[in-house]
């Protein structure tokens, strides 16, 4: 796996992954940026986010669950000290569809914090406190 991060001026970066795709990061106005991208921590959280997503809903999909929607929130602490590095995460799906298994989807969330999200588990093992939670809601 390969990427690249670019500078483009004062705190904003343009990256760009092996696959192709780019995004641009930059700072607050108060650190230089222009305030027109994500931040580089803020894109940390995105991928733990993503990565998460993808196995609850692979796993679902192949339960042959009628997902209508997944959200995936994320709220995170961080150290106050430098490095600022996150100290908690936590991760609340929100999964609407017709007649979801709660079970199932319980399930799911369980394997993927547990098993497959490689982002969820590479910062556990970094020391960082991930926990997870869902609420099943019925689309109507």
């Amino acid at each position: 796996m390969k990427a690249a991060v670019k500078w483009v001026d004062n705190a904003m970066f343009l990256g760009e992954s092996g696959s192709g795709h780019s995004v641009v990061m930059d700072g607050p106005e108060d650190h230089g940026g222009r305030n027109m991208g994500v931040r580089p921590m803020e894109m940390l959280l995105l991928g733990l986010g993503g990565c998460t997503s993808f196995d609850v809903m692979s796993i679902l999909s192949k339960q042959r669950q009628q997902v209508v929607d997944c959200v995936a929130e994320i709220e995170a602490e961080r150290a106050d000290a430098v490095p600022s590095v996150f100290t908690k995460i936590h991760v609340k799906f929100k999964v609407t569809g017709k007649n979801l298994k709660e079970s199932l989807v319980e399930r799911a969330v369980k394997l993927s914090a547990e098993k497959y999200c490689s982002a969820s588990i590479m910062l556990e093992q970094g020391g960082v406190e991930i926990s997870h939670s869902y609420v099943v809601i019925e689309a109507e």
